[in-house]
């Protein structure tokens, strides 16, 4: 039995590398392809200091002879198309370790750094204040795989498990307590439990998806393993209770004959305390419940996480006062990524991403430079710095991806018949009880809709829905062909299908051909529509149009039922107008469901409808009560505007193509038909304005909570006061309560 260190003495790596470069030249030496990372600050997805990843590990690049050649072959290889530009002299701060290469000259059209002219790896007579760093074009290379992560580190130990060993435990997902298991060669090994620490498990936990760890009893554990034949490969781990990943701790590996060590001690046992959303069984909630209790009442919560396609993963927003918003990216890290996660009840932070990659937020920016050190129960105990306007924009919001349990709900749904593996006919696993083989079955369509086709996408891994299919004819692939599944109604949120409302075992379908089984399209990414609520309430105003002016809006819907009973074409109706500015901050372009050949022509406003709703207009008393009737708004979708280097792509003109660009907005302004409420029966008094984009979710979107917009307005019959206009999920719980009491205005004074 023997043993040796994770890492070798820097003495013999040095040798090793000369060793290497004198007998090889500079190509890199046969094995896995070279890694490469932006690091330092102010780091951004797409610039940094340069690290390399040789020989176990990470390094610099030094800045002499650096060109801009060597920027694009470096920008490349991170899935950038090109770079525009390289800093000297540590600009994003000295790195540590080694400085891999000096003196790099690239010709441009190397596939990796390691193919171009240097002195050798390791040879460099630079100190780290010499560091070299890029800046890379901020357009991705189509297909390469995203980029922009600070990752934690696996160059030791690539997969950790939690091996459940108590019958009960064995059927039951997430699995919480078991015994720690490390993938080696074509297997399963343990860890030696001699000096495991509480921290060696909060780091388990945390790579499995737990936000805490528990004692857990040994003994048990121990006479099991008497009986059991072990294959131990680690001993003497050593972890902070902070790091992302086992592998970022001090540990050893057993060499030779493994199955004779850990004589003192037994297999490393972990016992995890599931966040909410995963607690499974009325003992695990009964106990929250009670700890909550012992805690008093609970306090709303104070973060969130916005636009992410998978559980544990979006923007992260944060509670201030009573309104929402975003974090800046500067500093931004695995530490501070890992307090988010455990504090939303997942496990520690698998990355942190900056540089608004989960679609822009709105409203203000709460927080810069949080410098967490991993073990604050909450973000706001973390240091950080409040910001001005000037110091950080939305384009540079960060986000996190949390380790979440494996609950193998992927294992419950397929696709089949697509044209690709994001595409296809639903069919879903049902009766597989223990030790029972599944039945697939397909799912009914009816009523099959966006909401149903995200929770089938986040299901099966594969991000946002594009579109929910009620005919899947064209993908008449597979030999399954009975409806297992029917009456599906899902809320968007749910994590798998059957967590959907829907009729059980009794299946109820009209339709029970093949044809009219649910399908769906999967995409990464997906569109996000806010209106800008400042522009509504600085826009508002009545109008008295006369009836002969409004042949075109009666014959559009545009006006209460009651104008039919006017005395056309004498008289008036009385319009509240506005403008509404419809900005798209997600990640995909907001394209109509309908392809051009259903858009409907309107001869009055001389151009073609390519959604029959787009947004919902109305008039409601402070209890929900509708006083004037919905206008359902049906426009041209077209950019009217876009922000600085964003292309228009979308306009109406001439039969053209329809949409919103991400970073672009519709206008519609005030002084347009149809863009108004026709209040001529509303009796004076106070009530609430509210504009709800895509309200039928017609087109999917990474956030529908953030479609509706509200105002106060009070009408004295003369005049209207709008005031206190903003995105429906921007203000907190209680400042929503109490915008919905809202007495009204007992004065002309808006505050």
């Amino acid at each position: 039995m023997g043993s040796c260190c994770a890492w070798a003495p820097p003495q013999l790596l040095v040798l090793s590398v000369w060793l290497w470069v004198s007998s090889a030249g500079p190509t890199l030496p046969p094995g896995p392809a070279l890694r490469v990372r932006l690091a330092g600050y102010p780091r951004k997805h797409n610039e940094g200091r340069v690290e390399l990843f040789y020989n176990d590990e990470w390094g610099t690049v030094c800045d002499d002879d650096f060109t801009l050649a060597n920027a694009h072959v470096l920008c490349r290889h991170l899935g950038f198309v090109a770079a525009t530009g390289w800093a000297h002299s540590a600009k994003y701060g000295k790195g540590v370790g080694r400085i891999w290469l000096d003196n790099v000259n690239c010709a441009g059209g190397e596939k990796s750094i390691g193919d171009c002219k240097h002195r050798g790896w390791g040879n460099s007579d630079c100190s780290h204040e010499e560091d070299a760093g890029v800046i890379c074009k901020d357009e991705r290379i189509p297909g390469f795989k995203d980029s922009n992560v600070i990752e934690a580190e696996q160059s030791h130990v690539e997969e950790v498990r939690l091996r459940a060993v108590v019958v009960g435990a064995r059927r039951q997902l997430p699995v919480t307590e078991g015994i720690v298991e490390v993938r080696y060669k074509d297997g399963w090994a343990q860890i030696c439990d001699e000096g495991w620490s509480s921290p060696n498990s909060r780091v388990v936990c945390g790579m499995l998806g737990f936000p805490a760890e528990k004692k857990v009893n040994r003994n048990f554990y121990r006479l099991l393993a008497e009986r059991q034949p072990l294959r131990y490969r680690l001993h003497s781990v050593s972890c902070a209770g902070t790091e992302g990943h086992l592998s970022m701790c001090a540990f050893e590996f057993y060499r030779g004959n493994a199955s004779a060590a850990c004589g003192a001690g037994s297999p490393a046992v972990v016992s995890c305390v599931p966040g909410p959303q995963f607690a499974t069984g009325s003992a695990h909630r009964r106990k929250q419940r009670q700890q909550q209790q012992q805690q008093g009442q609970v306090s709303p919560p104070r973060i969130r996480l916005k636009g992410g396609a998978k559980v544990g993963e979006g923007r992260v927003e944060v509670l201030k006062g009573s309104e929402w918003g975003t974090i800046c990216d500067d500093r931004w890290n695995l530490l501070s990524a890992s307090v988010v996660c455990r504090e939303l009840g997942f496990g520690s932070a698998r990355e942190a991403l900056t540089g608004a990659r989960m679609g822009q937020g709105t409203g203000p920016i709460h927080m810069n430079e949080v410098q967490c050190l991993g073990t604050e129960q909450s973000l706001w105990s973390c240091p950080f710095k409040n910001i001005t306007q000037e110091d950080c924009k939305h384009t540079e919001d960060v986000a996190v991806r949390c380790n979440t349990p494996y609950m193998g709900y992927e294992t419950l749904i397929r696709l089949s018949g697509g044209r690709s593996r994001f595409e296809g006919r639903v069919e879903v696993a049902v009766g597989a009880g223990a030790g029972e083989q599944p039945r697939w079955g397909l799912v009914c369509s009816e009523g099959w809709g966006t909401l149903e086709a995200m929770v089938a996408c986040r299901q099966l891994g594969l991000g946002f829905a594009n579109h929910g299919l009620q005919e899947t004819w064209y993908w008449d692939a597979s030999n399954v062909t009975e409806m297992v599944l029917s009456g599906v109604k899902c809320t968007g949120n749910e994590m798998s299908l059957s967590h959907c409302q829907h009729h059980g075992s009794s299946v109820n379908c009209r339709n029970t051909g093949t044809r009219f089984a649910a399908g769906v399209i999967c995409s990464e990414t997906a569109s996000d529509l806010l209106l800008h609520a400042p522009l509504v309430q600085e826009t508002a105003y009545i109008e008295d149009r006369p009836l002969h002016m409004l042949y075109c809006a009666a014959e559009e819907s545009c006006l209460s039922s009651s104008a039919r009973l006017a005395n056309w074409p004498y008289g008036h109706r009385r319009l509240l107008r506005f403008s509404s500015q419809i900005h798209n901050h997600g990640r995909a372009d907001f394209r109509p469901k309908a392809g051009r050949h259903s858009w409907v022509w309107h001869e009055c406003h001389r151009h073609y409808h390519s959604m029959d709703i787009f947004t919902h207009y109305d008039i409601l008393t402070p209890n929900g009560t509708k006083v004037a009737e919905g206008h359902k708004a049906s426009f041209c979708l077209e950019d009217t505007e876009c922000e600085e280097d964003v292309a228009k792509r979308y306009e109406c003109a001439n039969f053209g193509e329809q949409g919103i660009t991400v970073g672009c907005w519709d206008l519609y302004r005030h002084d347009i038909d149809c863009q108004w409420i026709d209040i001529t029966d509303v009796r004076p008094g106070n009530y609430i304005l509210q504009v709800v984009i895509n309200p039928n979710f017609e087109v999917a979107e990474s956030d529908f909570t953030n479609n509706a917009m509200k105002c106060n307005c009070k009408y004295d019959g003369h005049r209207i006061w709008v005031h206190s206009c903003h995105i429906g999920d921007a203000l907190s719980e209680e400042a929503n309560k109490r915008f919905e009491q809202y007495p009204g205005q007992l004065n002309n004074q808006i505050s």
